[in-house]
């Protein structure tokens, strides 16, 4: 199998589209689009975020060391895609796209009401590492949306259609191909239960 080798780059594809809502005391709440998030420790719960400094949230992020990170899903891809395209600076961003603040439990930056899972962060620490920075945050809080909970209480994600985001392009998640621990599974015995 012939292959290319190119310079280094980022080609960890594909990564979850985010709208991270920010807010400074006194003034309008922001919403910035990351594809650059991700989870890094599941005890205790924590998450980062990359963003370039240039970028508006970023001082929003730096000065009051919280933020929302809200998940996106299908219906809610033009408002992600408009939010990652526009500055904050001279945007409201929640009036132009329609969405509703919602009031966070454990951090003052509200959350996006139409997003299933709002994931309220605390920021442990921000690392510079070139053209942006990395903020390591602690998860405070999880709100999720009662609409995915099905029969039995269980949380159901994949009925709300999530986006990840490839080389500029954002896909709605499709069919499932396994489960966590699906190879090392031992299939289950068919019954022989016959009649007499």
């Amino acid at each position: 199998m012939a292959k290319q080798n190119w310079k280094p780059g980022n080609m960890l594809y594909p990564v979850p589209a985010v709208m991270v809502s920010c807010q400074r005391p006194g003034e309008r709440p922001n919403i910035i689009t990351i594809a650059w998030a991700g989870t890094v420790c599941s005890s205790p719960a924590m998450v980062s975020v990359s963003v370039r400094k240039e970028r508006y949230s970023y001082a929003i992020l730096k000065e009051t060391g919280e933020f929302v990170i809200n998940l996106v899903t299908k219906d809610l891809v033009r408002a992600a895609d408009y939010c990652g395209v526009r500055s904050g600076r001279d945007t409201d961003k929640y009036k132009e796209m329609g969405l509703t603040e919602l009031a966070s439990r454990t951090v003052k930056a509200p959350g996006i009401a139409e997003s299933p899972v709002n994931i309220e962060c605390l920021v442990t620490e921000v690392k510079s590492l070139g053209s942006h920075d990395l903020f390591l945050a602690r998860v405070t809080n999880v709100a999720a949306d009662e609409r995915y909970l099905d029969e039995n209480g269980k949380f159901d994600l994949s009925r709300a259609g999530l986006i990840a985001y490839s080389h500029g392009g954002y896909y709605e998640l499709g069919k499932k191909a396994g489960s966590f621990g699906f190879s090392v599974r031992r299939p289950a015995k068919k019954s022989h239960n016959k009649k007499k």
